[in-house]
């Protein structure tokens, strides 16, 4: 009797139980269904990078979409740029997870085994091109970058994978891509022979939205002027429209239909492309890149990551997207100013009288060594500057054949190539000799196997010597930067820059804070809300911190890596030990030393500010 009462009071409080949890709190009920949901399905990623964005310059006003991300998602105060601070550096950055030791991108303009035919049979390549890095590509086992990127692990992991915008870094995100591999690219060469052939099912999804299959141009916005006329007044609207109508009508209801996860990578040329041409300050350094026509760009930038993020709510893809904006580099206004140049000495038909040509390290070096200049870049031929001659790229030899130094300009800083070992020492110690003497230099960086020399630091010490296939530049030099005054260092920098743009116009590539310091934040589900990360972070760290948000396995070769950015993601600590370092040079014969501040994370170095003293914004 007792056993059987038992039995029914257990099968009472059962059915109670089982009321209680279908009728209690249903609210709850639902948020906790919701999370386990988001849990289960598989996460995307889209990288909006915004090309040469300063993080001073993102507010509510101006660019609402960039600063919604840093108040409601991560926002990371402590970001870097990879040194040299050009864009196809760091665009192997995003793409590896690897410091440039190990991936060779070692700046815009590089050096490479042999002539380069789409580049005008040049030995110092301009890499934003298409058709130049697939030839460089070959002569260094069909990935000059020697590593994995994100996008070719995620695609092998049977992710749907596109990248847009810029080309170069666009095509580096998956640089060892083939015809009839599935990354869609979409860049400045879409449509033309240069270009990525479209696959026909992305091209039946644009003639069905009405979109053309050629790229439109940049129009008015890829006009720099010149010495006397100014540049664009225009931000790149057309150009940069249609990839985010190709992005938001075609690709990512593409990948919504296919029902798999996928990594999306856009790369806004604004607002790099207009600062670099803008006319807002012709020959003056204020308010140099701080005008109302580089306004405008970051406004057009901000516009397309809007329509992104519209997109994906519109789809219902929203939820389980993250997104990771970055910014290559920051920006700086040229300079063109030097007390004590030869270059600068001389007269030339479309640089004002007393400021610095193009080329004009290597004008420098071959009238101090007594050496002759000839252009690699139009077949060697001879260059004279007392002429009134330049050129981009320098060969400094007594017989071009056989040259003695390579000089890659490229910005705000430049590489020396010393190919001839012969006399790599001893020429090496003359070169450094020479540029301390020189006030547009701030601070020079030597190859390890150079030896030690007085006033200078190692590649090494930069990360800048690991696995990488291409040659190691010999010698990098950086050029000097300032404040122009408007009360925040960071957001007006100037820096003396070896470029055919105009004074008061815009360059980075240099080891001033200014170009160190780069916007960046995430959101989505997979990082924190409201999370303010003060570790040093850098480009290296985005694609490995994707790869662990979305469980995709990136095998490095080289040691040089970025980390996972754990202390931003959800579930994870908030706290993360830094560490914060001085590293000098012995002083030259004149009393100059390089010196370098950076910060570590374990074994990950983080670099924000090297030169001479007193010449280097930040230092």
């Amino acid at each position: 009797m007792f056993a059987h009462s038992r039995r029914w009071l257990y099968l009472t409080l059962c059915i109670i139980a089982i009321i209680a949890a279908c009728t209690t709190l249903p609210g709850k009920n639902t948020q906790q269904a919701k999370q386990q949901t988001t849990k289960t399905q598989q996460h995307n990623a889209i990288i909006f990078v915004a090309d040469g964005l300063r993080p001073d310059w993102v507010n509510a006003s101006d660019t609402p979409a960039l600063n919604e991300i840093r108040e409601k998602g991560v926002t990371f105060l402590n970001s870097h740029s990879l040194f040299p601070t050009f864009t196809t550096a760091n665009a192997s950055a995003i793409a590896t997870g690897h410091f440039l030791g190990d991936t060779g991108d070692f700046s815009n303009t590089i050096k490479v085994n042999t002539p380069v035919k789409s580049a005008k049979n040049s030995l110092v390549p301009y890499l934003e091109n298409n058709a130049v890095l697939r030839e460089v590509n070959k002569q260094f086992g069909a990935n000059f970058l020697n590593e994995q990127s994100l996008l070719s692990a995620a695609r092998k992991a049977n992710f749907s994978t596109a990248a847009l915008g810029k080309s170069g870094p666009v095509l580096i995100q998956d640089v060892t891509l083939q015809n009839g591999e599935p990354t869609l690219i979409f860049d400045d060469y879409t449509g033309k022979s240069e270009g990525v052939t479209l696959t026909p099912e992305i091209t039946e999804l644009l003639n069905k939205n009405s979109l053309p299959l050629i790229t439109p141009g940049r129009g008015d916005n890829k006009q720099a002027g010149d010495s006397k006329t100014p540049g664009t007044k225009v931000a790149n609207t057309a150009q940069q429209q249609y990839f985010a109508d190709v992005t938001t009508k075609a690709i990512l209801p593409l990948f919504k239909q296919r029902q798999k996860p996928f990594i999306l990578v856009y790369w806004s040329r604004d607002p790099d492309g207009t600062q670099h041409n803008h006319g807002d300050s012709l020959n003056q350094l204020v308010p140099g890149i701080n005008g109302e026509t580089t306004k405008a760009a970051r406004q057009n930038a901000d516009k397309n990551l809007e329509q992104i993020i519209t997109a994906l709510k519109d789809l219902g893809l929203a939820e389980t997207t993250n997104i990771f904006v970055t910014a290559d580099h920051g920006f700086s206004t040229i300079s063109k100013e030097s007390k004590t140049s030869y270059a600068a000495t001389l007269t030339y038909a479309d640089v004002p009288k007393g400021f610095l040509p193009p080329s004009f390290v290597a004008i420098d070096l071959a009238k101090d060594l007594k050496l002759s200049l000839f252009d690699p870049d139009k077949n060697n031929t001879a260059i004279n500057p007392p002429k009134g001659q330049f050129s981009r790229n320098s060969i400094l030899a007594k017989d071009p054949k056989q040259p003695e130094i390579i000089v890659a300009a490229n910005g705000g800083s430049d590489l020396i190539y010393l190919p001839n070992k012969a006399n790599q020492k001893d020429l090496a110690t003359k070169i450094v000799n020479s540029l301390l003497k020189q006030d547009y230099v701030s601070g020079i960086f030597v190859n390890n196997d150079l030896g030690k020399i007085p006033g200078t630091l190692s590649l090494e010490a930069i990360a800048l010597k690991g696995s990488a296939r291409t040659p190691q530049p010999s010698i990098l030099v950086n050029f000097r930067s300032f404040d122009t005054g408007c009360g925040t260092p960071t957001a007006c920098g100037a820096e003396i820059s070896d470029t055919f743009l105009q004074q008061g116009q815009g360059m980075h590539g240099s080891f001033s804070r200014a170009d160190t310091y780069n916007m960046m934040g995430a959101i989505g589900p997979d990082f924190k809300k409201g999370y303010k990360d003060l570790a040093p972070v850098s480009n290296a760290d985005v694609p490995r911190t994707i790869a662990k948000a979305l469980n995709i396995n990136l095998r490095p070769l080289g040691k040089l890596t970025g980390r996972v950015l754990n202390e931003a993601l959800v579930g994870q600590p908030d706290t993360i030990q830094s560490k914060s370092f001085v590293l000098e040079s012995q002083p030259a014969s004149n009393g100059l030393k390089t010196v370098l501040k950076y910060q570590t994370v374990g074994k990950t170095r983080y670099f924000d500010v090297a030169g001479f003293p007193g010449r280097t914004l930040g230092l």
